[in-house]
């Protein structure tokens, strides 16, 4: 049903055609009787008052409570989406609109839906992706009992600042569901998940795209349903933070293998030569034993950074990202062997010298300290070299081009194709 301004009222047309329409707000529902009939009024005036040629869509998702007759009785395309999930139901919504601006919400009558000017304003102005902000940081509103004091205070200001941090998106209520974008926007967003992570994945591949994003300030309303929400914090809250670390490799491995790499080469560089004596405590070769640990997972963390970004990249969850294949564009199969072995042989070289001195010794037992010097650091090099070898022909695995994928330029590849 398309509904536009007329004389000051709202008139309805039969079947919305493309090109006729500007705006579609698009509902996910599953069971939401107590609320639908008013959230479809309240986008009716909403579409009025923006002065633009609007449809209202229901994504019904299974409902059994009566919610698909009442979006009907008040003049709502209902689309049925079989497959399940918060996502599945937005996704096909948004693929039915036949406008070139849509507006995704829930239908629980926490958004007030007449009150979207303001998403229509920065959508003129020739914003691709508008989010709603909820909270104070954003000069949101939360009515009190609209929003719980763990999700207010807690969850979404970490969740978002960690957003924020992670991927440079200046957005501060990351899990707002009232917001709207493009036609085109979201094309190249080219979305894929089919649960609640639809939402950060919207905001992050918006970002990824250098999509414009603008924020307005809304206000949260307690929910009008009797029953208990559909959403469960603290397992909700997970998936979110998983989904982003997921698509952060940087935050998730890179960093952390990083500091642990560096900082346990530099404790086993020092604990090599001497033990070190703080106050009372002596750190010796038991802390040198850590340390040593500490640099091996250092170094496979960062080989997860690589393999996740290359994944990632191959399978269209992160862009194609330049920097990327610069920073490693000397990097090859070949180079990566080379290094692995250089560290075996010294690992090799360790432990000769130390099979050396212990054959000199007539094989008796050694001054356990002394010992644990010269094997630690021998042993550590021989398995980080391992690590290199392997972890090269698998970052190579990766890169292979296989049917139904489009593989990252990888860094020997982008350099045959410049000399091309």
């Amino acid at each position: 049903m398309l509904f536009h301004k007329r004389h000051g009222q709202i008139s309805h047309v039969a079947a919305p055609c493309l090109h006729t329409v500007d705006l579609t707000i698009v509902m996910p529902c599953l069971n939401e009787a107590e609320t639908l009939a008013g959230c479809i009024e309240k986008a009716k005036l909403g579409i009025q008052h923006a002065g633009l040629r609007g449809e209202i869509v229901i994504a019904d998702n299974g409902s059994t409570d009566g919610s698909v007759q009442i979006a009907q009785q008040h003049g709502a395309r209902v689309i049925q989406v079989k497959e399940k999930g918060y996502g599945n139901a937005l996704r096909g919504g948004i693929e039915a609109a036949v406008s070139k601006w849509i507006l995704i919400g829930d239908a629980d009558g926490s958004y007030d839906f007449s009150a979207i000017d303001g998403f229509v304003q920065k959508l003129k102005a020739g914003h691709d992706l508008v989010m709603g902000c909820r909270l104070t940081a954003g000069g949101g509103t939360v009515r009190p009992g609209a929003m719980p004091w763990k999700n207010r205070w807690i969850g979404n200001p970490i969740l978002s600042f960690i957003g924020r941090v992670f991927f440079g998106c200046p957005v501060h209520d990351f899990h707002c569901g009232l917001r709207a974008f493009t036609r085109e926007a979201i094309d190249k967003m080219e979305l894929k998940t089919t649960g609640m992570e639809f939402a950060s994945e919207m905001i992050m591949k918006a970002t990824f795209k250098s999509l414009r994003i603008a924020e307005v300030p809304i206000t949260l309303y307690p929910d009008g349903r009797s029953r208990a929400p559909h959403l469960k914090p603290w397992r909700d809250g997970w998936r979110h933070l998983r989904f982003m670390l997921i698509f952060s490799p940087l935050w998730l491995f890179l960093i952390p293998g990083l500091v642990m790499g560096l900082s346990g080469m530099a404790a086993a560089l020092v604990l090599t030569i001497t033990p070190v004596v703080w106050r009372s405590v002596t750190f010796d070769t038991g802390t040198l034993a850590v340390a040593c640990m500490i640099v091996l997972i250092g170094g496979q963390l960062v080989a997860f950074a690589l393999f996740t970004k290359v994944f990632a990249i191959a399978e269209g969850l992160l862009p194609q990202d330049p920097s990327f294949s610069n920073k490693f564009r000397f990097f090859t199969l070949e180079k990566g062997i080379c290094l692995g072995t250089l560290f075996l042989a010294l690992g090799l070289v360790l432990l000769l010298r130390a099979v050396w001195i212990w054959r000199n010794a007539d094989y008796a037992a050694l001054p356990y300290a002394d010992n644990m010097r010269r094997l630690l650091p021998a042993v550590t090099l021989f398995v980080a070299g391992i690590q290199i070898i392997f972890s090269s022909f698998f970052m190579s695995v990766l890169g292979l081009k296989t049917s139904g994928r489009q593989p990252p330029k990888l860094p020997d590849e982008a350099t045959e194709q410049d000399r091309s």
